[in-house]
């Protein structure tokens, strides 16, 4: 398997994909058509060198998908929920060019606002439920008279216990799963591009839903990193530094599992692959098997922003009509 560099998101009723400077979104409408959408991808920290280095762009990384994914989103259910009303167009084509315009601007200064609000909400949340409560949580233990050693093993268990409850529930969800659907597309089209395969939707259909950069492997490893990081806290005697200690790694936890994905994508090495099973096994929850409506809006987004048909001739040297000895 050779890496593409593409990457993607599962949104509503439809899939995002980026890759280097651009990203799409592909949405199926109510009436059935595939609304496609180009947009130019712009680092939310700029694009100074520092954002590049090791382990501070993991943290980059991991803020801008959250702003871009949560964008994307926000997009895809406008488009997925058919826009505007009869009552809004009306009111819409009454108003003045200016009056437009003006309101328009208005609108994006509100969507900016709550996309910023949205993600910053996501971080807090996440940080307070899987990093900070299941430590508050095995602290309790101390009532007993437990060890910090003690209290730390038990706060992994919880920590792992709080991560796959969570993907078990949302996973049970009825639009959920659709979403799950059009993620083991994106994975589907990855996949088969890697493994040398022409991208059309039977290629696609065969190939398989789970990949080693996926954003649940990467959550799973920075569980995994947490999990291993907090025993250095384990001869810090107090409980409020050990407690801020675990929030100030969170960056540090966030770069590393960047690290260490972004390298077992790259490589078919034994201890990649080791690393990297965990996480293709908790992939089973959040992929399910795609319609070919849904392989067809993931190629559309897969299509707007990468030219496969030259990475194929680069990489496994391709010629249309040709198939290569790759599996996927």
């Amino acid at each position: 398997m050779k890496s593409s560099n593409i990457g993607g998101q599962a949104v509503m009723e439809g899939i995002m994909m980026r890759h280097k400077d651009k990203y799409s979104i592909g949405v199926r409408r109510p009436d059935g058509e595939i609304e496609l959408k180009v947009e130019d991808y712009k680092c939310t920290f700029g694009n100074a060198k520092i954002w590049r280095k090791p382990l501070i762009r993991g943290v980059v990384s991991f803020v801008d998908s959250l702003v871009v994914g949560t964008k994307c989103l926000m997009y895809s259910a406008e488009i997925a929920g058919d826009e505007e009303d009869e009552k809004e167009t009306e009111k819409n084509a009454a108003l003045s060019e200016e009056e437009r315009a003006a309101k328009k601007r208005k609108e994006d200064r509100q969507f900016k606002w709550l996309l910023y609000a949205t993600v910053a909400f996501s971080i807090v949340i996440s940080v307070a439920a899987f990093m900070l409560l299941p430590y508050a949580l095995a602290s309790l233990l101390k009532n007993v008279g437990a060890s910090e050693v003690v209290i730390t093993v038990a706060e992994a268990f919880v920590k792992l216990a709080l991560f796959m409850g969570y993907m078990l529930l949302i996973s049970r969800m009825k639009d959920i799963q659709r979403t799950f659907m059009y993620h083991g597309a994106e994975h589907k089209c990855i996949n088969c591009i890697e493994h040398g395969l022409p991208l059309t939707v039977e290629n696609v259909m065969k190939s398989s839903r789970q990949h080693k950069r996926c954003g649940t492997s990467f959550l799973f490893l920075v569980m995994l990193v947490s999990i291993f990081l907090h025993f250095i806290f384990v001869l810090v005697p107090f409980y409020w530094v050990r407690l801020l200690g675990r929030l100030l790694m969170v960056p540090v936890v966030a770069g590393i599992s960047f690290e260490m994905i972004q390298w077992a994508g790259r490589t078919d090495n034994k201890l990649a692959c080791l690393l990297s099973k965990p996480g293709l096994a908790m992939q089973k929850l959040t992929t399910i098997e795609p319609t070919e409506d849904m392989v067809e809006v993931a190629i559309a987004a897969v299509e707007a922003v990468f030219d496969w048909k030259a990475y194929l001739k680069e990489e496994f040297g391709w010629k249309p009509g040709e198939e290569t000895n790759e599996n996927s």
